[in-house]
């Protein structure tokens, strides 16, 4: 057979099986999964309200229902994993269920469960997919061997309302919710720091200054019981007894130091910056420009802020001199601290840094970390600006 080269200005046929891309293909994926997940989720949500609308008139009914409603929110999750993995789709996780932010109790458990939005939503999107899965996994396997030149504007289009879907019916439902569950992460994050810190100066008191007192006072007695008998060795005893007076006192103003510092309170955070800048192993600069003070929650955070970078910087940087820049920029109180140590630091889970991170989120804040191997290390945290009432509290 003899072949002629195509005449000039004469177009050829494009190729019978057009490039797929990878993200073509993760759309076709996801497609072609349309139909078992849906199939799934229509089984669930007809089982669910059946046994549940039938048992309503005994005891077990609601319940059931409201447990079913929690399944019903992990296959909404699921799905949105599916579509993030495969569509693209980024939409935050919906708050947690009402019962959670509300009284403990059995009936707070099942109104709660009941009235969840998240697991009714969920619920109907799994009804309704049933149909729409069987139309595109039938659509999208016919165009694999049939209309293969179309395919991937059928893929994108078919792909496109599956986004739709997924965020009209299992996206948070508006940014309140979304608030709402920020809030209740962060409310954790700060009774759990509050609880280790009750913890901590518990600790702090029966170890040191409480076990410190006793010892005193037994010291006192057993003078007190010597003192005819023996005066010089009841007064030696009252002169070592004075001296673990004054130990115990230095421990009561260090734990003092670190529930609130008085400075802090009386000459605000540059004064109070100073001083714990002075008690660092590593020579530290310090500088706060502020045009006025901050309200005391933030002040209180951004001193204990500082006080555990510094810490960090005199346990393990290696640093020969560091820094602390404070200022004010728009509505946000900036914390830079600095050194030329050996770097390689990292927010490492249950590190110190991280829960720093948390607790700083707690507030709407954040922790911003740069610290290369071999260094410098410079760790900027961010906290939003309240004002100082009139009254100076």
């Amino acid at each position: 057979m003899t072949t002629h080269p195509s005449a000039p200005g004469e177009h050829r046929l494009p190729p019978a099986r057009p490039a797929l891309d990878r993200a073509t293909w993760k759309e076709i994926a996801h497609l072609l999964a349309d139909f078992p997940a849906a199939l799934i989720g229509f089984v669930y949500t007809v089982v669910l309200v059946s046994v549940g609308a039938g048992l309503s008139v005994t005891v077990i009914g609601l319940p059931l229902l409201a447990l079913g409603l929690q399944g019903a929110r992990l296959l909404g999750r699921l799905e949105r994993g599916r579509a993030r993995a495969l569509l693209g789709v980024r939409i935050g996780e919906p708050s947690p269920p009402a019962r959670a932010r509300r009284g403990r109790g059995f009936f707070a458990w099942l109104w709660g469960g009941l009235a969840d939005p998240v697991g009714w939503r969920a619920l109907l999107y799994s009804f309704v997919r049933l149909p729409w899965g069987v139309a595109v996994f039938a659509v999208t396997l016919v165009s694999l061997f049939v209309l293969w030149p179309v395919l991937p504007y059928l893929a994108r289009l078919l792909a496109n309302a599956d986004r739709a879907m997924v965020r009209g019916m299992l996206s948070p439902s508006d940014e309140l919710e979304r608030r709402i569950a920020e809030l209740e992460s962060d409310r954790g994050v700060v009774v759990d720091t509050a609880a280790a810190d009750l913890r901590r100066i518990e600790r702090d008191l029966h170890d040191g200054a409480q076990a410190r007192l006793v010892a005193l006072a037994m010291d006192l007695g057993l003078a007190k019981e010597t003192l005819s008998s023996d005066p010089e060795a009841a007064a030696r005893m009252v002169d070592e007894a004075h001296g673990e007076v004054k130990v115990a006192l230095q421990e009561l103003r260090d734990l003092a130091r670190g529930i609130h510092p008085a400075v802090l309170t009386d000459r605000g955070l540059d004064a109070a910056l100073s001083s714990i800048a002075s008690r660092c192993t590593v020579p530290v600069k310090v500088a706060v420009d502020l045009p006025e003070r901050p309200a005391a929650a933030i002040e209180g955070i951004a001193y204990f802020t500082v006080a555990e970078l510094l810490q960090n910087i005199s346990k393990h940087s290696r640093a020969r001199i560091a820094s602390v820049d404070v200022r004010r920029t728009d509505d946000r109180l900036l914390i830079r601290v600095t050194d030329d140590g050996a770097g390689g630091a990292a927010a490492a889970e249950g590190g110190g840094l991280a829960g720093l991170e948390e607790r700083l989120g707690a507030v709407d804040g954040l922790l911003l970390l740069d610290s290369p191997e071999g260094g410098p290390t410079a760790v900027t945290a961010e906290l939003p600006w309240r004002d100082r009432p009139v009254d100076g509290r």
